[in-house]
């Protein structure tokens, strides 16, 4: 176990670290011990059928979401649902490669489990059910690999998901997709701190982080946020102190573990494994009304890719964000975007189902 003050409450604030019990996992292996981190707003009704699922994505916790796209006058409104995010396993907070102890403390950081996008899902449904009593949602959302697991909660549990909205991310994950994560990965294992997996500190790999968020810098931004040099709106001075006051810092306070743990299982993402290999049949199972939202300048998740498999989804709808962020809009740093997800959001909660 590694101590890394960035995966605490001080930086990304309440939130409850909730035990499933053994999971064992799609690749073999299991986790003795898989805690997740649970962070809820709002209160759950004596029905249990007020629920929203939100799940996170790369690099990202519960935090963004309480801090953007959650509160009484967004459509995730804790005063009318129960909102219930989950952090990922390998995202820090919860189960991950550096903070592995009690009955998970003979995990060595390098040999933690490979971990699937399903595993995710099958633990979220035995929190959601065992924990708080939740059979069905009112919505399955997420953003990157949010949406990777909110096509998995579609696929593998139809009858309990009653609205979707995929954001920025799909049910299949592609060629391009999978060397982007190829390089990320490479980024972080090239530097000789990480040595092998089994280094004592993340500053042990600052380099490799670092060339990492340089990555993010090209392919998470779009080519006409850096043309019109947005960043300025951002006060930044230049786009080299907006690598070095943004996205360096950023990356650099995480684990690296912890980052290739969550690239491999998003490099894998395909929910078609379900149907031996036909993305068709696997998409047919979906009865959830959905709304898949792509971002119009997304580099590596662009709209074609969301329409082809939107078109799969029986009565499903492609709802475009506009944002000149490009991927990394999801960080609700436009002003114009928090309200467009609202307004797509509110529209398919007020749908009938």
């Amino acid at each position: 176990m590694i101590e890394n003050p960035f995966y605490s409450h001080e930086f990304h604030g309440e939130y409850d670290l909730i035990s499933i019990g053994r999971l064992d996992l799609e690749e073999g292996g299991s986790i003795p011990d898989c805690r997740l981190a649970v962070a809820t707003f709002g209160t759950l009704n004596d029905a249990c059928d007020n629920a929203i699922f939100v799940s996170t994505w790369y690099s990202g916790t519960h935090q963004i979401f309480r801090d953007v796209y959650i509160g009484p006058d967004h459509a995730l409104n804790p005063e009318k649902y129960f909102i219930v995010v989950v952090d990922q396993i390998g995202s820090g907070l919860s189960t991950s490669p550096h903070n592995a102890d009690g009955p998970n403390a003979g995990i060595a950081m390098s040999e933690f489990p490979k971990v699937r996008i399903g595993d995710d899902v099958i633990a979220q449904e035995r929190l959601l059910r065992e924990h708080f009593g939740i059979e069905t949602l009112q919505l399955v959302t997420g953003g990157s690999m949010g949406a990777q697991q909110t096509y998995e909660w579609m696929v593998r549990f139809p009858d309990k998901v009653l609205r979707a909205a995929p954001i920025a991310g799909t049910a299949q994950n592609t060629p391009h997709d999978f060397l982007f994560g190829k390089a990320l990965t490479e980024a972080i294992t090239s530097d000789p701190g990480w040595d092998g997996g089994e280094y004592k500190s993340n500053a042990d790999v600052v380099d490799g982080l670092t060339r990492h968020a340089g990555i993010w810098a090209v392919m998470g931004f779009s080519t006409e946020f850096w043309k019109q040099e947005v960043w300025r709106a951002l006060e930044f001075e230049s786009k080299e102190a907006f690598l070095a006051g943004f996205l360096e810092p950023y990356f650099t306070a995480m684990d690296p573990n912890d980052l290739l743990a969550m690239a491999w299982k998003w490099q894998r993402g395909d929910v078609a494994r379900h149907t031996g290999g036909d993305l068709a049949a696997a998409l047919g199972r979906v009865t959830a009304k959905t709304y898949v939202l792509p971002i119009n300048e997304d580099m590596f998740f662009p709209v074609r890719d969301h329409i082809a498999e939107q078109e799969l989804i029986k009565g499903s709808e492609l709802r475009v964000i506009d944002d000149i962020l490009g991927h990394l809009g999801l960080f609700g740093v436009a002003p114009t975007f928090i309200g467009q997800v609202d307004q797509h959001l509110k529209e398919l909660l007020d749908t009938k189902v």
